[in-house]
Order: C-alpha cells, then structure tokens, then sequence
C-alpha cells in the first residue's frame, strides 16, 4: 500500500508499506487483551499487609468467656479489633498475564492499521535535530500541526529524546521498545519511514 510521506519541511512524497501489516482489520478484543496484559505488567505487585497470626501479641484471652456480659472474645489481635490482623492479607504478587508472540504482533498490526485509517499515523522521511534543544523541536512539531505526539526512531537517538523530555504530551522511542499501549497513548504518531519499515520486518 502506498502512505503519503512528509519528505522535507514542506514537501510530500510516499512510502511502500506491506498490507499484511499496515492494512489489516482491527481486532478490538486482541488489542483490548493485549493492552490489558501490558498495563498488568508495569503493577509492581508489592503491597502487603500483616494477617492475624502475624500481628505481635495476641496471645493471651483477654477475658473470660462467660459472666461479664461482654462480646466473647479470643484475641485482642482479632481483624475486628483495632491494631488486630487483616482479614485477607494482602501479600507481594505478580500481575503478569502471559502474551505469546502471535498475539503481541496480531496486536500490532491490527493498532498500526488503525492509526493509518483514522490518519492519525504521519510517515517523514527523516526526523532529526542538530542540537538537544526543546525550542527546537516544539518549533518542528508546531510546522507539522502536531502537539500530542509520539515519535518513533528506527534506533535510540538521545538528541530528540533530550530535546522532548520537558514536553508533556511528546515522547520519543525507538523500534525496539515500541508496545501497543505506547501507540495508542497520543492523539498522533510521527514514525520514520525506516522505522515504518523496521516494523514491517519485524511483524510481517
């Protein structure tokens, strides 16, 4: 399929992308299962609490069961009692959903595709700064009519990553650390047209 490329600050040109890549249906249920899975993984899982027979004292009934006319009661470290355990403790886990490698790329695609159709996904030829300046790159994205954008470099360039951290709605990745939730987390993705092409081997 041929997408329209911005080839120079003004000019357009276009770019031969595989349709077994860019142009395939969107499957909302794989992208929601998969964007699921990854959200999952970044939860560090570390919260925990103390249970009943973790909580110091305790020990010792703090009265007799029958005659006063008060609650029975075993232990002052009961989940009812102030400063007693946790009723179902929670404990240090994992979130991590397993994502097999068909279902990741099947993912990818079908979001790349997506971004295509709503013509939210701008092809450029190059994109490159000469120094780590963010006037500089605000300056190229307001050309461009972008402000809510994720740039995507076939490799890590520190110049433009340097040059965007002090911009909110901007970011900077490389091919290699790409993922669905990151493509769907802007209004807009400016990629490479090696980098479009970097994904087009990768997910073919």
């Amino acid at each position: 399929m041929q997408v329209s490329m911005v080839s120079g600050a003004e000019g357009t040109g276009a770019v031969d992308l595989a349709d077994c890549t860019f142009a395939v249906d969107y499957n909302q249920t794989l992208v929601h299962q998969v964007v699921s899975a990854y959200m999952a993984g970044r939860r560090r899982g570390t919260k925990s609490r103390k249970s009943r027979a973790e909580v110091r004292g305790g020990g010792a009934k703090p009265w007799r069961q029958k005659g006063l006319g008060r609650a029975r009661a075993g232990s002052i470290r009961s989940p009812i009692w102030r400063g007693g355990g946790a009723t179902f403790a929670a404990k240090p886990r994992s979130f991590q959903q397993k994502v097999n490698r068909k279902m990741y790329r099947g993912a990818m695609r079908s979001i790349l595709s997506e971004l295509i159709r709503t013509e939210r996904l701008i092809v450029i030829e190059d994109f490159v700064l000469e120094n780590p300046k963010t006037k500089d790159i605000a300056a190229r994205l307001s050309t461009l009519g972008l402000n809510d954008v994720l740039i995507v470099t076939v490799t890590r360039d520190d110049t433009l990553v340097l040059a965007s951290r002090n911009l909110p709605r901007v970011d900077v990745q490389h091919c290699g650390e790409l993922s669905p939730v990151s493509l769907l987390a802007f209004d807009s993705v400016l990629m490479t047209a090696a980098a479009a092409k970097r994904l087009e081997e990768r997910l073919a």
